[in-house]
C-alpha cells in the first residue's frame, strides 16, 4: 500500500510511518513549503518530480503545536491557518490527482467538544464551545469535499497521547521529579489520553476498515482525572505529589491555553472503535504510565 503522510517528524507521525512501514506500506512524506516561493503551502512538487502521485492512503497530521506557547493573537491566527488552509490546499491536490486515495485519514482532536465536565462523551456529542473547538470545526469541514468525491474521509479526533518519547507527558515528568508534580485545579477535569502503541494500532485498523468514516475518537475506553493522572505518574516516577497549582496561578501562567487545555474536562470514549471491534491493549492508565517513564533504551518501539 502506498501511503503519504504529513507531519511525519512530529510524534505521532514518527511512530505511525515506522510502524506502516513494518507493516508493508510504501511511505512518502509531504513537507511543508518553508521558503513559499510557488506560493504553496506544501511541496507537491517533490512528489510529482519524484513519482506518479497515486496513493491507497493520505494521512494528514500536521499542524501549529497548540501546548507551545501562550496563546496570543498571532499564536492563535497560526494554530488556525496551519489546520485550515493546509488541510484545504491538501484537498485542493488530491481533488486534481486522476486516482484518488482510498482513504483520507486527518488528524483533529477532542478538544472538539470543549469542556464537559464529566459528561460521556462520543462521536456523536455536539460541538462544544471554545478556540480549540473552533479549529476542530473548521479543520473538519474542510476534509468534506473529498467525501464528495468518493474518497473516505476519516477525521482522527485525538487525545492526549502518551508515549515514552515525548509529547505532553514528558513536559510534566521533570516537575514531578523535582517532587513539585501534583494536581491542577480542582483535579476533577477528565482527561482522554491513548497511548502511542494503541494509537499506531487504530490508524492500521482504520486503513483496513472501510466501514469507518467520519470522527472517530482516538482515545481510551478509560478516561482519567486529572488527579487519578497526577497519582498514576507520581507512582511511576516514585515521586510524592502533594504540590497543588490552584486555577488561577494556572490562568495566570498559561493564559487562555489554561482554560481550555489544562482545567477543561473532555470525557470522550472511543465509541465508533468499540463498535467496531478494535481491542485495545492499553486500558490500565498505571501500565501504560509505568512504561512510558522506563528509559527509552529498555521499550520496545510500538
Amino acid at each position: 500500500m502506498k501511503t503519504l503522510i504529513t507531519g511525519s517528524s512530529g510524534l505521532v507521525g514518527n511512530a505511525l510511518v515506522a510502524s506502516l512501514f513494518k507493516n508493508g506500506h510504501s511511505i512518502q512524506s509531504l513537507r511543508r513549503n518553508i521558503t513559499d516561493e510557488h506560493g504553496n503551502f506544501w511541496l507537491t512538487q517533490s512528489i510529482e518530480s519524484a513519482n506518479s502521485p497515486d496513493f491507497n492512503a493520505v494521512i494528514h497530521l500536521a499542524g501549529e503545536n497548540v501546548a507551545q506557547g501562550r496563546w496570543t493573537s498571532a499564536k492563535k491566527r497560526l494554530i488556525l491557518s496551519s489546520r485550515v488552509n493546509g488541510t484545504r490546499e491538501l484537498v485542493d491536490y488530491i481533488s486534481h490527482l486522476t486516482s484518488k486515495p482510498k482513504v483520507f485519514l486527518c488528524a483533529s482532536a477532542v478538544g472538539y467538544y470543549g469542556s464537559r465536565s464529566d459528561e460521556i462523551l462520543d462521536e456523536g456529542s455536539s460541538l462544544g464551545e471554545g478556540f480549540l473547538a473552533e479549529v476542530c470545526d473548521q479543520w473538519e469541514k474542510e476534509t468534506r469535499r473529498l467525501a464528495s468525491m468518493g474518497v473516505r474521509v476519516v477525521n482522527l479526533r485525538f487525545g492526549m497521547v502518551l508515549s515514552p518519547k515525548g509529547g505532553a507527558l514528558h513536559k510534566m515528568i521533570p516537575p514531578f521529579k523535582a517532587g513539585l508534580g501534583g494536581i491542577i485545579g480542582g483535579g476533577n477535569q477528565y482527561i482522554s489520553w491513548i497511548s502511542i502503541s494503541d494509537l499506531v494500532d487504530i490508524v492500521e485498523f482504520i486503513i483496513k476498515n472501510d466501514t469507518i468514516k467520519g470522527p472517530v475518537n482516538i482515545v481510551s475506553p478509560t478516561p482519567a482525572t486529572n488527579k487519578s493522572l497526577t497519582q498514576s505518574l507520581g507512582k511511576a516516577l516514585n515521586r510524592p505529589t502533594f504540590f497543588r497549582l490552584p486555577s488561577l496561578l494556572v490562568k495566570t501562567i498559561f493564559g487562555q491555553m489554561a482554560d481550555e487545555m489544562l482545567l477543561s474536562s473532555t470525557r470522550a470514549i472511543p465509541k465508533v472503535l468499540l463498535d467496531a471491534g478494535y481491542e485495545f491493549k492499553d486500558q490500565s492508565l498505571d501500565a501504560t504510565l509505568q512504561y512510558c517513564t522506563q528509559p527509552v533504551s529498555k521499550t520496545i518501539t510500538p
